[in-house]
């Protein structure tokens, strides 16, 4: 295989801007050293030969061999008592990777899932990995653990088939042991490890159960370490307080863009204890505790020199006036669009747009760094440990073999911890210390200094031929991404590309990148189109898709919403969206209500059916379909990211409008078990089918269009000059 060709830049979603800068490389604990660390026992170093296709980048470099992971992909360790330990540079924030991973080994290697033991995200531990993003977890790690789990039951059957004088295939291995049906012989794992030390690797081709024949994988199991994260036992990296911990704070320019023209410390250092840092523009300050910190940095007096910017209020036609010089995302092109347009029955046009908006998440950007003989360690909740590594290595200037990223479990993410910003910040603050220095963002620094996920314009033409069908299409994304942008209906003639601009704001990765932002325009628009052409919304989809699997989600979705609904007030409306992506298939009806007087959008009911593949926790995707709806609420009808002149205008949860609980309706998820084919992601593909639902079903309800995100922030009324 042509490693280089496998990772072409082209393969990567273009909106992962916060990761261009990265370098990307391998671990480095090797396999003589493993056994130091995990004792005598049984391992499994997988050798993948596509392990690349195991992980994903955003990072645009030159394809050189040597930026490719040389090491093992995978590690499974059996001790002489028995327990599993499995280790993945994947992370969890909350979408329960833990779970389904550990699964899906436990399933393969024939053992209790209480006897798995899951080691994740620790860069002096775990093979490397380049993130927990883009929905590939389940589809792509969960593999490669079950090939190692594969390998090292083989491995111990061989043993006991060598104890016992007989072939493996006579064998059984089931629930941690194996027996010989033959002579009725015994041995549990830990026997069978008990005082070796054998090690093998694991070849890429190796048999995997395939999913009509799991047993513990494809069945609801409770949340691995649930109970300490209801009790309040687990600690995250907030929590933690190694000895001698100073706390840190850091000062931030007023606005975007503004540069450091001068500075005097002089006063934060004469607050007792305090340690002030400057390197340029960073200034920051340790102190003994988070009230001193503050004090500290509430006594830096600085001068900044700022730069006139744009406002939110001219936000789009600023993007469409600064596309980037160089055009880097080509058309994708069939046929010919002009003359199908030309020939068309009916033609259509419309713009649509979408606001910036944060990530939002529980627990804000925070970091540990402890430096101790020349290494340091760094504890911080991030979905790419490695890459954060990579980055403290070179702004530090020091071997990446002396850096050490460790990931606690973490409250939430959303694609918004990619960079290591309170990482470095600790680093810094601790070197300078020569103490343990903890960061943790506020809430107003998480809204004002986080990356967003980004706006966009985009425009849609298309051409309907007399008896309904698509004959033209032509779609354009300025900014927000590519990601979802290719229609999944069935139209002879595209012209269909992914525009990046100048963007006035820090962008990058979000839940589902720009396949909200595409999905949204394009299923409002298939809505419009389907009035016009006066065909039902979903009859007129269908009439327009061959795909299987996304006629089977919008058909089921459908069913159990009893779609079309029949409205008995006034101000019911009712709307469907969906969609692909990531080899996930999605479809959502929604039912809202809007207030008269007031004009307030109230969503009622949601109905998603979705279809991944082979399920492996039925709970666990339950929760991720619902959970993306809600989280989805925010986007669909509040959210947005208000500035001007360099400064974000609502950086509080008080100014920021996230759905709360009375926000919630009625969430139905209808999931569809395909055994035949193998598991997709499912953290990001239901959020996309949300916005389009309800906005079509507002202008079921009003017949006003909406066609900006969000679509009621301040209520319908307040939105009307959006239509």
């Amino acid at each position: 295989m042509n490693r280089a060709a496998s990772t072409s830049p082209e393969t990567f979603e273009p909106e992962r801007y916060e990761l261009r800068a990265s370098l990307l490389h391998h671990s480095n604990l090797q396999r003589r050293d493993f056994f130091k660390v995990m004792g005598a026992g049984i391992a499994i170093f997988a050798v993948a030969a596509n392990a690349l296709k195991a992980q994903e980048s955003g990072a645009r470099r030159q394809n050189s061999d040597q930026d490719h992971p040389k090491d093992i992909s995978s590690w499974l360790h059996i001790t002489d008592d028995g327990l599993v330990t499995v280790f993945t540079g994947k992370v969890e924030v909350g979408q329960n990777t833990r779970t389904t991973l550990a699964q899906s080994v436990a399933d393969e290697l024939r053992v209790p899932l209480s006897s798995v033991r899951m080691i994740m995200g620790d860069t002096a531990l775990t093979p490397f990995d380049m993130g927990t993003f883009g929905s590939r977890s389940t589809p792509y790690m969960s593999p490669q653990l079950r090939r190692a789990a594969s390998g090292a039951r083989d491995l111990l059957l061989a043993e006991a088939a060598s104890k016992w004088n007989t072939a493996p295939g006579k064998l059984i291995a089931r629930d941690g042991k194996i027996s010989n049906p033959a002579s009725g012989a015994t041995l549990t794992y830990a026997q069978v490890a008990q005082g070796k030390t054998l090690a093998h690797d694991l070849p890429d081709a190796d048999p995997i159960t395939p999913p009509t024949d799991w047993t513990i994988a494809g069945k609801s199991v409770p949340k691995v370490d649930a109970r300490a994260f209801v009790t309040g036992q687990h600690q995250y990296t907030p929590d933690l307080r190694p000895a001698g911990l100073l706390y840190g704070k850091v000062l931030r320019p007023p606005a975007f863009g503004a540069t450091l023209v001068s500075v005097d410390l002089t006063a934060a250092q004469a607050v007792p204890g305090v340690v002030a840092v400057r390197d340029a523009d960073f200034v920051a300050v340790a102190a003994p505790s988070e009230r001193a910190a503050e004090r500290a940095l509430a006594a830096v007096h600085a001068e900044w020199k700022s730069t006139p910017q744009t406002s939110s209020k001219e936000l789009y036609s600023y993007l469409k006036n600064n596309l980037d010089t160089e055009e880097k995302q080509l058309p994708h092109e069939k046929g010919s669009v002009a003359k199908a347009l030309a020939a068309a029955a009916q033609r259509h046009e419309q713009t649509y747009t979408v606001a910036y908006i944060a990530h939002a998440p529980l627990e804000p950007r925070a970091a540990v760094a402890d430096w101790k003989d020349g290494k340091l360690t760094v504890w911080t909740g991030t979905q790419r440990p490695f890459g954060v590594q990579d980055e403290l290595a070179s702004a530090l200037h020091i071997p990446k073999d002396r850096v050490r990223v460790i990931v606690p479990d973490t409250g939430s993410a959303y694609g918004g911890k990619h960079t290591g910003d309170a990482a470095l910040e600790a680093a810094r603050l601790a070197q300078a210390a020569h103490r343990p220095v903890k960061i943790v963002w506020t809430r107003e620094e998480e809204f004002t200094w986080a990356y967003f996920r980004p706006a966009g314009v985009i425009e849609i033409k298309s051409g309907l031929s007399a008896d309904g069908k698509l004959a033209a299409w032509e779609f354009h994304n300025y900014n927000s991404g590519g990601s979802g942008i290719q229609t999944p209906y069935d139209v002879a003639n595209q012209r269909i590309q992914f525009h990046e601009t100048t963007s006035p704001l820090r962008q990058g990765s979000y839940r589902g990148l720009a396949a909200t932002a595409n999905h949204f325009a394009r299923e409002s628009f298939m809505d419009e189109l389907a009035r016009s052409a006066q065909i039902d919304p979903l009859e007129f989809r269908m009439k327009n898709l061959s795909d299987p699997r996304l006629r089977a989600v919008f058909e089921s979705a459908a069913k159990a919403s009893g779609w079309p609904g029949k409205k008995t007030q006034p101000g019911q409306g009712f709307g469907i969206g969906g969609g692909v992506e990531k080899n996930g298939y999605v479809a959502t009806c929604a039912e809202i209500a809007v207030e008269q007087n007031s004009g307030n959008v109230r969503v009622v009911r949601i109905v998603t059916a979705f279809e991944c593949g082979a399920i492996v926790n039925p709970d666990g995707l339950r929760h991720q379909v619902i959970g993306a709806n809600i989280m989805g609420l925010g986007g669909a009808l509040f959210e947005s990211i208000e500035f001007e002149n360099g400064r974000i205008r609502n950086p509080r949860f008080a100014q920021y409008r996230v759905p709360r609980f009375r926000d919630i309706p009625r969430i139905e998820a209808v999931l569809i078990d395909r055994k035949d084919i193998p598991p997709a992601g499912a953290g990001e593909t239901p959020i996309v089918g949300l916005a389009p639902a309800i906005g079509n079903a507002i202008f079921d309800a009003t017949g006003i269009r909406l066609r900006a995100l969000p679509l009621a922030p301040r209520g319908l009324n307040a939105a009307k000059t959006n239509g």
